[in-house]
């Protein structure tokens, strides 16, 4: 009976998480696209520049919207769960409300620290008027955080997943025209017109669900300080983030070029995206079953502990993959122009595997409500990889960057690891210690290819090892779910009835 039990929770982790990976790949294959064009006409300075616009626009969203994109997701879970119609009505209204606030407040904080902002950015030029035009940005993204709450916390994921999809083609096909006719010109204009696309298209799924209704009941900014005051600490945590990458990007301007912020950008997203198909599950599956568990520590260790077996069975072989096309992929996804970011990335893929074994650890403090732990843990991360980037690049340019978001990453998972033992009492399992032991080689071996000039023997060794460790990933999974069967059993059924 264990056993059986055992079966199905894992099915239930991999079967989510294909399902959420399968979206967001396909949000990623359209993104794939529009980045490909994107830096085939604007090459890396203009990615750039892209990069240091959006980097400030997100520090400033992140520290005007007191996190009601993630702590309004809980207040309407909770009443959501409980199918009180009227109190879900009042519920929205409020979130709608406190939204608003947010909006007009970031939008004027962008305007008033336009030529701030300006100088902290840039090393050169005066870049006011774009950051003043940029404000109604801050305002939508706003507008579309709390809304996307509401869309979550109501279970509503085919909307969700339809918005995704929509939003990635939407920016597609409104920013490459302005792109190929303007070039740089364009680029304010474009963030401007994307911000309003999605915006846009969320608005209209939510709004066609929960009617707007106009209020001006002060009592509903009172009612939702118990979800700022909860927000606050995700306040923090994201100006941290933001504001990490922000010094990193701003540093690189000054001390080298524009054209290496573009590449160090381009190198990072494309890391960290192609890895986020099987991390996209974490936050719309795995943290909700986590945060409900009520059964002590044991559970959660259990919970957490399979969220991670999967999670890094399902990425190890991606990475191989991903290592060794590399130069392949990125020339064919942006351009021949950004080949030089291919050593940082080569050695960035190292932190990721570490990423798919600290991410499911990562949430525990916040399904336990502890979100002042979880803003501590963030800051020393984030302190972490700005001070190792600066002196990591000072010494081996952006394969120094790559090397000091791995050790980054190490660190943050070690210092990560006894924090919850000693705080929670969490253990990594001993499969998961194998399965790290199984896979890792791999990584290290993917890796030591890149280093061989001849093709006759680079692919066929890169191919094999992918190969291989998709072969253990199958063998272990197989082993472990049910989905297998059940969809041996579907053809089975299908076939009869033909």
């Amino acid at each position: 009976m264990q056993k059986t039990q055992n079966s199905d929770s894992y099915s239930h982790v991999l079967k989510y998480t294909g399902i959420f990976g399968g979206v967001q790949g396909m949000s990623i294959l359209v993104g794939i696209v529009r980045n490909k064009l994107v830096a085939t006409i604007l090459g890396p300075a203009g990615m750039g520049l892209i990069s240091l616009f959006n980097s400030t626009i997100n520090l400033l969203s992140n520290a005007t919207n007191l996190g009601i994109s993630m702590s309004a997701v809980k207040n309407i879970s909770e009443v959501y769960d409980n199918g009180d119609e009227q109190r879900l009505r009042h519920i929205i209204k409020m979130i709608r409300s406190w939204c608003l606030i947010t909006a007009l407040v970031g939008m004027v904080l962008c305007v008033v620290c336009s030529s701030m902002l300006s100088r902290w950015t840039f090393g050169w030029g005066d870049h006011t008027w774009h950051f003043i035009l940029l404000s109604p940005v801050v305002g939508m993204m706003a507008v579309t955080g709390g809304e996307m709450a509401i869309l979550k916390g109501t279970r509503r994921l085919a909307n969700l997943a339809s918005i995704s999809i929509y939003n990635v083609v939407g920016a597609l096909v409104t920013s490459i025209p302005l792109y190929y006719f303007f070039g740089q010109s364009a680029i304010v204009p474009s963030l401007i017109v994307m911000a309003m696309v999605q915006m846009l298209l969320t608005i209209g799924y939510s709004y066609r669900l929960f009617p707007l209704r106009v209020s001006s009941e002060r009592k509903l900014l009172g009612e939702g300080m118990s979800m700022v005051r909860l927000g606050i600490a995700f306040v923090m945590a994201g100006i941290l983030g933001s504001g990490a990458e922000f010094v990193i990007r701003s540093y690189l301007s000054y001390t080298s070029s524009l054209a290496t912020v573009g590449l160090y950008s381009a190198g990072y997203m494309m890391t960290m995206t192609y890895a986020s198909t099987v991390f996209s599950a974490m936050e719309t599956d795995f943290f909700p079953r986590l945060s409900a568990c009520n059964g002590g520590i044991t559970t959660t260790n259990t919970i957490v502990n399979r969220q991670i077996e999967v999670s890094f069975l399902l990425v190890s072989p991606l990475l191989v993959f991903f290592t060794v096309g590399l130069p392949i992929l990125l020339p064919l996804l942006y351009s021949g122009k950004f080949t030089p970011v291919i050593g940082m990335m080569q050695i960035t893929v190292f932190a990721m595997y570490f990423r798919a074994l600290k991410l499911p650890v990562a949430y525990i403090p916040l399904a336990k409500g502890d979100s002042w732990s979880y803003l501590f843990l963030e800051a020393i991360y984030d302190v972490m990889v700005v001070l190792l980037v600066i002196v990591a690049f000072n010494r081996w340019q952006l394969i120094g960057c790559g090397v000091a978001i791995t050790v980054a990453g190490i660190l943050d998972f070690i210092i990560l690891l006894v924090y919850t033992h000693f705080k929670y009492g969490f253990h990594l399992s001993c499969r998961v210690r194998q399965y790290a032991l199984m896979q890792m080689p791999f990584a290290v071996l993917a890796y030591l290819v890149t280093f061989v000039h001849s093709p006759w023997v680079y692919w066929p060794c890169g191919i094999l090892l992918g190969a291989a460790s998709t072969a253990v990933s199958v063998y272990i999974l197989r082993q472990k779910t049910t989905l297998w069967q059940s969809l041996k059993a579907r053809f089975a059924k299908k076939l009869s009835h033909e």
